[in-house]
Parts: structure tokens; sequence; C-alpha cells
């Protein structure tokens, strides 16, 4: 082994040991951050203290939980526009205090009707681009508003949206992280020459990006605002705000019009569900990823994680190989419903679960679909005193979105199309006014018909890694809600893809910090690639309801510039 090698590992190993070391806690994880947040009435929970607090606001003021989650979404697009706002898609999950029910809402936009993938094979396009306007979909979050709003909704909307619009013309802060990112996109954006990127967010602001700590505003999104607030969901989908889009789509030459604006419904669907060791763990059917999730823990749940200790070599590793097996069915059956036949009863069976789990070995694999007869992202969540708990996620895809700013509107529209596979006749394949694969997923957890958790964690293709970790965390170790979200993660990558991409090595495990070098070791020891990655492990908040003591407890993200609040 030469000196250059011994350095670097020396390196390598310094970082882990280094970073594994925080702050000092007299109780719970060492890995803790704080502790959970306490409330009996209700609790708010984001990635921006001052959303938190407006969702607060709503709910001291007589709001319900939908109310807050919809003012909080509206505050994020204006505080984190490098990771949602109305230019982009929503899903959500619902309990519903009163009905006692749990309801599921897919707020996706569908491909333009006059695009075809005929339309790629002629430009000799092999993937459909990431920024531009051909990536560019329906945006569906306003409709996602106003479908939850029209369902459960106390408040009116003005009242709702009142908050955002006062922080957007007067501005507000640009924390740590979000100016990080902002320094990051705006000038990638600039150099592709898109228009309107400087004027929507730099001279609005005196002609700079703000820094850490200096007032964003954005008067141009505060007047789309109130023509939401006062027109409702036809201001943006019929009304000026959709003419603009489709106008500035077509010069830039992409195809979203107004007809497919207008036409564009959200869709209320039905959760599915499996049962982890006693626990009722909900997703959303495809369009998105969420049974991915289900799927490796139904995998997952065959191990006795009672004997395998958390963060252990034999933990990752099953955790991994089971990862793989459902994102191999993810690549090839997940798509729109409306227009593929998902096998969602079968790829979440006990038999297909035990079939797949067979093939997981000793030693890092690579495997493909099984065969069945028949990718930047905000979360939030919000309970209130009525038992009505909230599971939102809400994203414009890759980082702001695709580029993609209409003028004087003050957003940026979503590249979520640039899922969509181009190769024919595979469940994913772009099809004009079809819901491309979604990444963004929100999750609840009941017990004994009763609610238990709401959750999620951003994060592209990490996400359903990213819950079936959480799970686990409080499941099987016995975290506390905080701990099971600061808890070390780690990822895979590789594999297929429901772009099109095939698999051909068995891939990289990427850990944080707080993974030990022992199992770094005993991993290698197995065959597996390690390797390491910065903001690719997502951001978690969380409201769990304990029905003993009739308290809400909230977590929110110590990756992130969140906090949970509650009263």
């Amino acid at each position: 082994m030469n000196m250059k090698t011994i350095f670097s590992f020396i390196t390598f190993l310094l970082f882990f040991i280094h970073n594994s070391i925080a702050q000092d806690r007299i109780t719970g994880e060492s890995f803790a951050t704080r502790s959970e947040v306490l409330a009996q009435n209700g609790i708010v929970a984001t990635s921006h203290p001052l959303a938190s607090q407006i969702g607060l606001d709503i709910l001291k003021k007589g709001g319900n939980a939908v109310d807050a989650a919809i003012a909080a979404n509206a505050a994020l697009g204006l505080m984190e526009p490098t990771g949602c706002g109305i230019g982009g898609d929503l899903f959500a999950i619902v309990w519903h205090g009163k009905t006692k029910k749990l309801y599921g809402l897919n707020a996706s936009g569908r491909s333009p009707k006059k695009l075809s993938i005929d339309y790629f094979e002629k430009q000799g396009m092999e993937k459909i681009p990431s920024h531009g306007p051909l990536p560019v979909s329906v945006p569906g979050a306003v409709d996602g508003w106003f479908e939850l709003h029209e369902k459960f909704g106390s408040k009116p909307i003005s009242e709702i949206l009142a908050p955002a619009i006062d922080y957007a013309q007067k501005g507000f802060p640009l924390t740590e992280l979000i100016s990080w990112y902002m320094h990051r996109s705006i000038p990638f954006f600039e150099s592709k020459g898109f228009p309107n990127i400087k004027d929507t967010y730099k001279n609005q602001n005196g002609g700079k990006l703000p820094n850490e700590g200096e007032l964003f505003k954005n008067k141009y999104l505060a007047n789309t605002y109130k023509k939401i607030a006062e027109g409702g969901r036809d201001a943006f989908y019929k009304g000026e705000i959709a003419k603009t889009i489709a106008k500035f789509i077509e010069e830039q030459g992409g195809f979203l019009s107004v007809k497919d604006l207008s036409t564009h419904k959200s869709e209320w669907v039905e959760p599915v569900s499996i049962n982890y060791r006693g626990y009722d763990v909900w997703e959303l059917p495809p369009n998105g990823q969420g049974i991915a999730a289900l799927q490796m823990l139904k995998i997952l749940e065959g191990y006795n994680f009672s004997d395998i200790e958390f963060g252990s070599p034999e933990h990752l590793h099953l955790f991994t190989e089971a990862k793989k097996l459902a994102f191999e069915d993810r690549a090839k059956y997940y798509a729109d419903m409306d227009f593929a036949q998902v096998p969602v009863e079968e790829l979440l069976s006990d038999e297909y679960a035990n079939a797949r789990r067979e093939l997981i070995g000793l030693s890092a694999g690579a495997y493909s679909a099984g065969e069945i007869s028949a990718g930047e992202t905000i979360y939030l969540t919000v309970a209130d005193n009525e038992g009505t708990m909230v599971s939102l996620i809400q994203s414009n895809y890759r980082g702001m979105g695709s580029g993609m700013a209409p003028p004087k509107l003050g957003f940026m529209l979503q590249d979520r199309g640039e899922l969509f596979s181009l190769k024919k006749d595979q469940a994913n394949s772009f099809e004009p006014g079809k819901r491309p694969f979604h990444t963004i997923i929100p999750a609840f957890v009941t017990k004994d018909g009763k609610p238990f958790l709401s959750f999620g964690v951003m994060g592209g293709d990490f996400q359903p890694m990213g819950h079936s970790q959480i799970i686990m965390n409080l499941i099987d170790f016995g975290m506390n809600l905080q701990e099971a979200g600061d808890a070390p993660r780690w990822d895979h990558t590789g594999g297929a893809s429901p772009t099109g991409k095939a698999t051909t090595s068995t891939g990289l495990i990427r850990v944080e910090s707080g993974i030990p070098y022992s199992t770094i070791r005993g991993l290698m020891d197995r065959g597996h690639k390690i390797g390491t990655a910065r903001g690719v492990y997502g951001g978690y908040q969380a409201i769990l309801w304990d029905e003993i003591n009739k308290v809400y407890r909230g977590a929110s993200e110590s990756r992130k510039d969140g906090q949970a609040v509650g009263y």
C-alpha cells in the first residue's frame, strides 16, 4: 500500500470518527439533536420555522389541520422556492378526526396533450431533458389546496393565504440552508439563459440575490397568491395566470396549453397498506413510489431485528438488498394507473414478499424485477385539537424545477416530466395527458384502527428508503420520534429506474457520518461498494399521537432548518 492510499484511508476514517461525535445530551440516544415537541391541542412540523409558526397561528385562531397545512405550504412556496412552490405537484394523506377515516389525495399534473413520444424520437432524444420547457407538466399543487379545502377546510382561503402574502410583500430573512441552495441554483439557471430568472429572484430584491439573514421579497408571488385567494382554483387554471403560463411555455418551444391547465383535476384515492409488526403503514398507490416502502418492509418483516443491532453490517445489508428488490419492481411496474395495470395487491402480498426474500443471500446481489401474473421537496405535517392529522408533500422535483419562470408570476414550473421513460411499451412510457412517475410520497401509520403517526421524508429516490428506516427505527429499535429522524441514514444508488435505466451492477451504499467504520468494513466484506454524499438523505417531519396520554409528539429534521411547534 503506497503512502497516498494510506493517507486517503486515514482521512476517510478520521472523517467518520470526527463527524460521529456531536454535542452531549443527558438523555436519549447520543445522536439525538433535541427532545420531542409535546403538545395537547395541535402541532405543526415543517422544514421552515416561519412556516411552522404560520401554521400554528392558523390553529390558534380556530383553523383546523387542513387550513394550517395549506397556509404552511403557501409559505414554503415563498420561503423554500428551492424545493417547492405552486409550479409543482402535491400529495396528501389525511386522517379526519370526525369521520375517523383515512383519505388520500393525488394532486399531480399530467403531460401536455399535444406532446407525443414521437416528438422526442424525431429530436433524437433518448431521455427527456432535465430543464427547459419539455419536462414541464401541469402544476397540481393549487388544485390540491382547493380539493383539501373543499373537503375538510374551515377558514376562508383568503385568510389562509394572507400570512404568505404578507411575507412575500414585506420580505423575510433567508435561512442558511435555503440561501445556500438559492446561490447554487439561480446562477445555474442564469447560465442557461432562461428568461425571467433575474427579474423574479434578483430584481425584486434590489438587483441581487440576498444572502443568509438578508430579506428576500417576492411581490410577484404575493400578487399571484392574491388572485388565487380572490378567484379560487379557476384564477390559476383558467384565468390570466393560466394564459401567462401557456403563452410563455409556447414561446420557449414547449407544449403546455391553456386546455391542459383548464381540464386538470386532482384525484381522491384510497391509501394502501401493509401490516408491519402490528402497525398498519399507509402509502398512496402509483403514480408515486410509496408502495416501494411497503414492499421493503414486507421483505424485512421476515427477519428478527430484535437480534440485529441498529447500524450493524447485517442491518444495512438486509435493508439494502430489500431496497434493490423493491426498486426493480418500481422500475418495471409503477406508473399512472389510468394508463397501466399496476399489480398493487400482488406486489404487497405475503406470498410475493416471501419469494423475493428468498433471493437475499449473505453477499451483495443484483436482481431483476419479479414476475407477476396479471428525485428537492418539502414535507409538512399538521395535527389539530379535533384529531385531524395531515401528511402533505409538495415539490417542483429537481431543485427549483425546470428553469421556466413565467413572467411576473413569482414561481418556477416543475420538471416532473423528466421522469417519463422514452422507451415505448413500458408502464411509465411517455403518453399525452399522462401523470409521470413521482418520487414524492406522504406516509401515515395507524394502530388498531386509530391514528398513530403522520410522517414523511424528503429526498427524491431516497424517500421509500427514508420511510422504511423511520418505521424500523421506531418499531424495531425503540427510538422516540426525534431520535428516529436524527439517527444516521444511508441510501443505495444504482439499479433500474422507471425512466428506462437498467441494472448493471450491485450499486453503491452511501452512508452518513454516524455509521461506524466497523459497519462499513463489514459491508465491504459482503461485497458492497461504499461511498459518501452530501444532501441526499432527505428531510423529515413527523407527528405521533399518544393515545394513552392524549398528547401529540412532534419532531423536525435536524438536517434542515425546520421546526416542530405546538400548543
